[in-house]
């Protein structure tokens, strides 16, 4: 089973790198966070704290941008090229199928989480610590589940392509929150998914110490929500329409 799994998600890689323009727009999605800090950073000489702030919010945008294009394809496109079916002609089941394109997303989630911290080195007097980036990889998991899930309800790519829009604005808006609401940062916010780890990587940037404790909640949050955002989808990709058309 792990054989066929990560046989589909290397497909999966595979195919959406030769996709130069879905990778080249990845990319300049993920990166435009570190481009707009930057301007925003010659116009404003003592803003450390706002700089700050705006990084770890488009941070958390790049989770969900990295793998974007991966997953609007991966299902919503093979729905509407009606191509699903000779896949599963295949010795491969239909969750096997669902987890290994899971994993093509979120490895491309995780590149992007990457390379957005790596265009925000030049910005920052210390380098972050290596602990934020694998704290992070759990947000790459359920940033992928969650476009996954996504993807399986919708019939076509464009379609995709506007609820995975929409959906890259809930960390955008739940990041602003976070930055600009008196009470964030208080109670149990820092455990809840999303709003901890943008708590977590404005420490993270800033060089104060991470909270490990908050860090193992959001960690084990963020995988079972991934897990019931797959479930779901692998409920939808058991109905024969999906699989079939119609």
């Amino acid at each position: 089973m792990l054989t066929q799994i990560l046989t589909v998600a290397v497909r999966e890689m595979v195919d959406a790198w030769r996709d130069r323009r879905g990778m080249l727009s990845a990319a300049l999605y993920c990166l435009m966070g570190p481009g707009v800090v930057s301007l925003v950073s010659l116009a404003v000489h003592d803003g450390g704290s706002v700089l700050v702030a705006m990084m770890s919010v488009f941070t958390l945008v790049s989770a969900f941008t990295g793998g974007m294009n991966v997953a609007l394809d991966a299902l919503a496109g093979e729905r509407e090229r009606r191509s699903l079916v000779p896949l599963l002609m295949h010795p491969v089941t239909r969750l096997d199928l669902l987890l290994g394109k899971w994993l093509a997303v979120a490895a491309f989630s995780a590149a992007g989480l990457v390379l957005n911290l790596i265009g925000f080195l030049p910005l920052l007097h210390r380098a972050p610590p290596p602990g934020l980036v694998v704290a992070f990889l759990p947000l790459s998991l359920l940033a992928a589940a969650l476009e996954v899930w996504i993807s399986t309800l919708c019939r076509g790519v464009k379609e995709a392509h506007t609820y995975l829009s929409m959906l890259a604005f809930l960390p955008m808006g739940l990041g602003m929150f976070m930055v600009f609401s008196p009470v964030a940062g208080h109670g149990w916010w820092k455990f809840l998914p999303v709003a901890g780890h943008q708590l977590q990587l404005d420490a993270g940037l800033r060089g104060a110490e991470l909270d490990l404790r908050a860090i193992f909640a959001l960690s084990v949050g963020a995988v079972i929500l991934a897990g019931t955002a797959l479930l779901a989808a692998a409920r939808r990709l058991e109905q024969d329409d999906v699989v079939y058309g119609g």
